[in-house]
Order: C-alpha cells, then sequence, then structure tokens
C-alpha cells in the first residue's frame, strides 16, 4: 500500500516542483515525537475514507501532541 500523504505536497509535486523525500508536515510531526500515531491516523484515514471511523487515532495523535504542548 502507497504511503498516504498530504494534497498539498502532492499537488507541488504535480506542478513540477522537485520533492526532497519525506513530506516537510511529515518532519515537522516527527521532531514532537507523535509521527507514529500521525502515520495510524493516516491509514486509517485511506482506509475507512471516513473520520469518524479513526476517533482512537486521532484521541491518540491529539493526546501525543498535547503533551508535548504542555513540555514546552
Amino acid at each position: 500500500m502507497a504511503k498516504p500523504g498530504h494534497a498539498w505536497s502532492r499537488a507541488a509535486a504535480e506542478q513540477g516542483e522537485a520533492e526532497e523525500g519525506e513530506d516537510p508536515l511529515d518532519a515537522m510531526i516527527a521532531r514532537t515525537g507523535c509521527l507514529e500515531q500521525h502515520r495510524q491516523l493516516q491509514e486509517c484515514m485511506a482506509e475507512r475514507q471516513d473520520w469518524r471511523h479513526c476517533q482512537a487515532q486521532l484521541r491518540a495523535f491529539g493526546a501525543c501532541m498535547a503533551r508535548r504542548q504542555q513540555r514546552e
């Protein structure tokens, strides 16, 4: 299965801009320590096509990001 990306990064690639490997949003999220939760949410969204079916993943990602905010 192809790794889901972000629409704006795909649009940039389609316009002929060179992608330099990793999605910039993924790189930013990786620095938060919440990349695994984000990827699980992306995979659920790609599979289910409805965020309402991905509430557990959404809550896990939100909780991870909230913990990151509290540490700062």
